[in-house]
């Protein structure tokens, strides 16, 4: 499989994120596990957006910002990502109205007005992007060939880092 270039990395990535609900974000250098959260994707700006609790773990261990990563896997099992950047609390509540959900709503009392409420901003810098081959005999073909050549790796899929400020 031929590598992606920047634009089709990115294409890529934004149409898997688009496609799932969740993924895993965590702070760097916290030492704690990463958390599921669903993300809100800005394409034009390259900011993924979460609504969490001002009391939550990963909102203290973030203090007035930090670097943190965010991973998914695509519905089709074929695409995966672990995406970073510097992430920070923010008090857009332009940002949050749109946003803003009846999922988002079931996890607050006050709902929107919710004091609790903690938007957080993550600005991508890079991101690191694996696709594999859906084709089971590609698949087969590629460990057969590579078995009979000590020289030969299997041409499963691509890997590419996007470099968010390069890409377009």
């Amino acid at each position: 499989m031929a590598d992606l270039s920047q634009a089709e990395a990115r294409d890529t990535l934004f149409d898997t994120m688009s496609d799932v609900r969740a993924g895993m974000l965590g702070v760097q250098g916290s030492d704690q596990h990463m958390q599921p959260m669903t993300h809100h994707l800005d394409r034009d700006t390259g900011e993924v957006w979460f609504i969490t609790s001002r009391a939550s773990d990963l909102v203290r261990a973030l203090g007035s910002g930090a670097t943190a990563h965010f991973t998914i896997t695509g519905q089709d099992h074929r695409t995966w990502a672990c995406m970073s950047g510097p992430l920070v609390k923010s008090d857009d509540a332009a940002k949050l109205d749109e946003i803003w959900s009846v999922v988002a709503a079931a996890w607050f009392d006050k709902g929107r007005e919710d004091p609790d409420i903690c938007l957080l901003k993550l600005t991508l810098s890079s991101a690191a992007l694996w696709t594999a081959t859906g084709n089971p005999l590609v698949f087969g073909l590629e460990v057969a060939r590579a078995n009979m050549t000590e020289d030969k790796k299997p041409d499963l899929g691509s890997h590419v880092v996007i470099d968010f400020s390069t890409a377009a």
